[in-house]
């Protein structure tokens, strides 16, 4: 194995989609400190690289993401829990704010086992496709924490807070099939179909009017906070905005002479 593939987070660039791998297969992605380094840096890069319009995040081998490697966590609470727990702030936040926040669309592709920060990783995508066979759950109450990775703004957006409270409190496992129909979204699919679907996706949305997908990221995650004066006030900005675009221009010149508009992202 090159240096490269041993690398912890791997980038594949496929045209304008980049697929983010967390890449540690024997430890099921285990999140240690160069992978969360890593993951961080990655992430950023292609948010920042006007040649990506899409973004695919998975995991390497069978899972998608176990959460923290709790053998490093335990060496790092022997030298004092301010240290332990600084990776929060220094890792697990900014990956989660650098995912819900990019202006294109990223999507999780989750191969297998999520659980703990994998699983705020992949609620904080903005589309996810499951394996039929991912096993799911929060996890931290298990070890006696509570939520990072954003799970306590996702869960409960997503499927209230009573359920929010019973995935959490509890610890309960589950399935994508249950995941989808209590409202987390995505789509269900055979293991062998997470890759070849989610690229699928990434493709078409590559395809799009990116400004256009960044402006809703932007305006539907801001809702839940503002009143419906604030909402209505932004929306017409955005709609400004998209309108100056010559993606915009072009696809009612398209529709006006019936033709399938082409979009590329400016």
């Amino acid at each position: 194995m090159s240096s490269a593939e041993s690398a912890p987070v791997l980038v594949d660039r496929i045209e304008a989609v980049a697929r983010v791998v967390m890449n540690r297969p024997d430890a099921r992605n285990a999140l240690d400190a160069a992978m969360k380094s890593a993951l961080v840096e990655a992430l950023a890069d292609v948010a920042a690289d006007p040649a990506v319009r899409a973004v695919i995040l998975t995991g390497a081998g069978e899972a998608f993401c176990v959460g923290q490697d709790l053998g490093e966590h335990a060496a790092a609470l022997a030298a004092g829990a301010t240290e332990a727990f600084a990776t929060v702030r220094e890792h697990y936040s900014p990956i989660v704010h650098t995912i819900a926040t990019m202006a294109k669309p990223v999507i999780a592709a989750v191969n297998g086992t999520c659980v703990g920060a994998g699983l705020g990783f992949a609620l904080a995508c903005d589309l996810k496709v499951w394996s039929a066979t991912a096993v799911l759950a929060t996890a931290f109450t298990g070890i006696g924490l509570t939520c990072d990775s954003g799970l306590s703004a996702t869960l409960a957006r997503s499927i209230g807070e009573a359920r929010a409270k019973e995935l959490v409190l509890l610890g309960t496992r589950f399935t994508p099939v249950e995941a989808v129909a209590w409202g987390l979204g995505g789509q269900v699919v055979a293991p062998e179909a997470v890759a070849p679907t989610s690229l699928e996706l990434a493709q078409r949305l590559a395809a799009g009017p990116t400004v256009a997908y960044a402006e809703s990221k932007r305006l539907i995650a801001a809702a839940a906070q503002r009143s419906l004066e604030a909402t209505l006030d932004d929306e017409a900005q955005a709609q400004a905005r998209c309108g100056a675009t010559a993606d915009h221009q072009g696809a009612v010149t398209a529709f006006l002479a019936k033709q399938r508009p082409t979009f590329t992202g400016r």
